[in-house]
């Protein structure tokens, strides 16, 4: 019998052979589709379906992508020729809430947004915030270790997970973490999980880390310099200062015009970059006011809103960016990380290629942590092969500055042959032997992460 006749036997109509729906899960975000057709889409409900998945798919040797909202920039849950793809979107449940233990107990499915609606009314929040909040799952943001603009404060999803549920390619199902603050039992493969891209197991439930809301109040500070570098300079003075704002968010002048082109604004000066600032918490006028003199001391036209409407106003900008590149054609939406020191430099290499290769590369960064996503436009389904080339230039400055390949979008397909650039031969080797610890048929995911040597 085959593995097809096995799941429509075992699960019948959650197994879905529909042509959209296999089309849709050849793509993501990201622009990028795998070759060939998925064998089918299995649209599970509970851990136990999951689990009859994987043991049907290592029964048949069958191939399994893990799939959220399809919502990442990497190619990581793209299933492609033959493959499995397993949907935990239908897992929403949200299992517990504990206000007392700042904990909560969910399934993968649920949306950022939706969790932090429900964990508001127990004056409570999940602190990760990618920009893709209102369609990112909890899930997904766990497989790519996610970031967003909070993290330079708050913290990344590896920050806010206590422990994880996964079942493993042969269907056995382990409970990894803790719900103790505190807990140093054995090796910590929570963390491992996160961030390993359906290459170990399929996370099918997670113990959150939460926080209470914070009390006081929001300023936002907003400030143009006549270039990048002069707002990448500001921005790592900021940090050097002791300031830590919740959000700090750098716009280079081909990424402000785009936006303002999409949201119908006033066109910003000739190579100008802005910088907009949110401080929070009791303290956020004083440490509104103190940005606001490092700014200007740095050249910055700076004002400073104490109105929080004003301030998502003003970040709404920012928030458009992904909408903005797509109006102006194809989009590879890129994602390495510096020290915060190196920002300045690293737009400089930036500049470098841009002139280099004949290339537009709108950027925008979470100044506040060294997280930089220069965005690559092109027509067609596909980055030729000058775009990879500049691309290629982009990683290696950025390892070369003591930075990574990637900040919170992940390796998937898109990036496995630059990975060993960056953790060496033996370390590659290293990782790709563990990912066979948990994986010994070589069934999840593959083609993904480690593909390259």
């Amino acid at each position: 019998m085959s593995a097809l006749d096995r799941l429509v036997r075992a699960l019948g109509e959650l197994v879905d052979t529909t042509p959209a729906s296999l089309a849709d899960a050849r793509a993501d975000r990201s622009g990028h589709a795998a070759p060939g057709t998925p064998l089918a889409v299995v649209h599970a409900e509970t851990v136990e379906q999951v689990q009859q998945v994987m043991r049907i798919a290592t029964a048949t040797r069958t191939p399994v992508v893990v799939r959220g909202a399809g919502t990442g920039l990497a190619g990581a849950a793209n299933g492609g020729e033959g493959e499995i793809v397993l949907s935990t979107r239908r897992m929403t449940a949200v299992r517990e809430i504990r206000a007392d233990d700042l904990l909560a107990v969910v399934e993968p499915g649920i949306l950022n947004a939706e969790l932090n609606a429900l964990l508001t009314e127990h004056g409570l929040w999940w602190a990760p915030d990618p920009a893709s909040r209102d369609i990112s799952t909890v899930g997904g943001n766990i497989a790519t270790g996610a970031g967003g603009l909070l993290c330079a404060k708050y913290g990344v999803v590896r920050d806010a997970v206590l422990g994880v549920d996964l079942v493993l390619a042969d269907g056995r199902l382990l409970h990894l973490g803790h719900r103790s603050v505190k807990g140093v039992t054995g090796l910590d493969l929570t963390s491992l999980v996160i961030g390993s891209e359906g290459t170990l197991g399929v996370v099918v439930g997670a113990t959150l880390k939460l926080r209470r809301l914070v009390e006081g109040s929001i300023c936002t500070i907003a400030a143009t310099f006549p270039d990048v570098r002069a707002a990448a300079a500001a921005s790592a003075a900021v940090t050097a200062a002791g300031i830590q704002p919740a959000i700090m968010e750098l716009m280079d002048a081909a990424s402000l015009s785009a936006v303002a082109s999409l949201l119908a604004l006033p066109s910003p000066d000739a190579g100008s970059a802005q910088l907009t600032i949110q401080t929070d918490g009791p303290a956020a006028a004083v440490e509104a006011d103190a940005i606001a003199a490092i700014l200007r001391a740095h050249g910055g036209a700076t004002q400073v809103s104490h109105d929080r409407e004003e301030g998502e106003r003003l970040l709404a900008v920012r928030r458009s960016m992904h909408p903005a590149m797509a109006a102006l054609g194809t989009t590879l939406i890129e994602d390495v990380s510096v020290p915060r020191s190196a920002m300045p430099a690293m737009f400089d290499e930036i500049a470098r290629i841009e002139r280099e290769y004949g290339l537009a590369i709108p950027t925008v960064a979470h100044a506040g942590d060294g997280n930089l996503h220069p965005n690559f436009i092109f027509e067609g389904a596909e980055p030729p092969e000058h775009v990879w080339a500049a691309a290629d230039e982009l990683f290696r400055a950025a390892i070369a500055l003591g930075g990574t390949l990637t900040g919170e979008h992940g390796i998937g397909t898109l990036k496995s042959r630059w990975l060993a650039a960056e953790l060496g031969d033996d370390q590659w080797e290293l990782q790709r032997q563990i990912t066979r610890v948990f994986d010994p048929l070589g069934i999840l995911n593959p083609g993904k992460v480690f593909a390259h040597a």
